[in-house]
């Protein structure tokens, strides 16, 4: 039997409904962090199209989702790897903690042991 794993979406924005949309879980992350999600996923959305989420898996990895409408000819899927390699390369430290955040304070994961498997 296949069960899907669960996701839990840390943010997400569309630029079908022009809106963004950050989960009510990570309101404790500091004002400058959710600023600069807000810029990232809604710039991502600008330039691209289409619906951006980032969500996390079981395992605390943080995962880049895009989608798009079926009839949409303006989504780009080629600029949408390209910019979602960009971002992951350029945006490396932040998405790192935001990581290290969801495994230690959503999962409870223990910090110290988490910080031996880095080494």
């Amino acid at each position: 039997m296949n069960q899907k794993k669960e996701k839990t979406v840390l943010c997400g924005a569309s630029a079908y409904t022009e809106k963004y949309y950050l989960n009510e879980e990570f309101q404790a992350l500091p004002d400058a962090i959710k600023d600069e999600l807000k810029i990232m996923c809604v710039l991502y959305t600008n330039d691209v199209g289409g619906v951006l989420t980032l969500e996390f898996d079981e395992d605390g990895e943080l995962c880049f989702h895009t989608e798009a409408q079926e009839n949409d000819f303006s989504y780009d899927e080629i600029g949408s790897v390209l910019k979602i390699r960009e971002l992951q390369r350029s945006k490396a430290e932040l998405l790192e903690s935001l990581e290290l955040y969801y495994k230690v304070v959503i999962l409870g994961m223990d910090a110290s042991a988490l910080a031996m498997e880095e080494e």
